[in-house]
């Protein structure tokens, strides 16, 4: 018993390292996504009836809590270990069950609204993109302006009628030259990059998790089990 707790122990000190360093990219990559300048680009431009500027932030929020939750998993399951305290052992299995919960919700979420987000980041484009094109707002003009640039992009192509005159004012002077990438696509293939990454570190962190769960579930009745073969044969009245 006391040969398989050692090394349950050091198999539990490496996952929480892991599992640490897991929530530590949940975090960065959270706060990278929030403050990135294309993502808060959009997010600025965004109208009130549109979803993206809510998942934009909710998205930051629910990755922080989440980060902070496994980290918090793999402090208090390392302390437990080196402690053999069954109390920290159970919190730190109740905080690795509930990093559960939050990862598999993300990664449904992720996969049930594949195309929210993507949708979302399109129709304001394609909101800027006509307000420009209608000549009602020189200040959507700026905005235009902008993704172009932050995409490195010009215009999109569509087969109803003449849209020259938008690349020729919004477009950087190299793109219009160069007859720049469709922002559409552009957006398309940022957004699929990201969100490829995103589902990825998910997946580590869900076996990552799952495993620190299993290996503090057993340190947990490992030590209640080795507590109990101490008391054996001493008796008080």
């Amino acid at each position: 018993l006391r040969c398989g707790m050692r090394t349950t122990k050091c198999q539990l000190l490496v996952t929480n390292l892991c599992v640490m360093l897991l929530g530590l990219s949940i975090a960065t990559l959270s706060t990278v996504t929030h403050y990135e300048p294309r993502f808060t680009l959009i997010s600025n431009i965004s109208l009130n009836s549109n979803a993206y500027r809510v998942i934009h932030h909710i998205a930051f929020y629910f990755g922080i809590c989440l980060s902070m939750t496994l980290i918090l998993a793999a402090l208090l399951s390392s302390v437990a270990t080196v402690r053999e305290s069954q109390c920290l052992t159970a919190m730190g299995f109740f905080c690795f069950a509930l990093a559960f919960c939050g990862l598999v919700t993300a990664a449904c979420w992720r996969y049930i609204h594949s195309t929210e987000v993507e949708d979302s980041m399109l129709d304001v484009y394609d909101f800027v993109y006509e307000e420009v094109r209608r000549n009602t707002s020189s200040f959507r003009r700026l905005e235009l302006t902008a993704i172009h640039e932050a995409f490195l992009c010009c215009g999109k192509h569509s087969p109803f009628g003449d849209t020259t005159h938008v690349e020729n004012k919004t477009c950087p002077r190299s793109q219009v030259n160069d007859e720049g990438q469709d922002c559409l696509r552009e957006i398309q293939d940022f957004l699929k990059k990201h969100m490829d990454f995103v589902f990825s570190l998910l997946g580590v962190a869900i076996g990552f998790t799952v495993y620190g769960m299993i290996l503090t579930s057993f340190l947990c009745f490992s030590i209640h089990f080795s507590s109990n073969l101490y008391r054996k044969g001493k008796y008080t009245l």
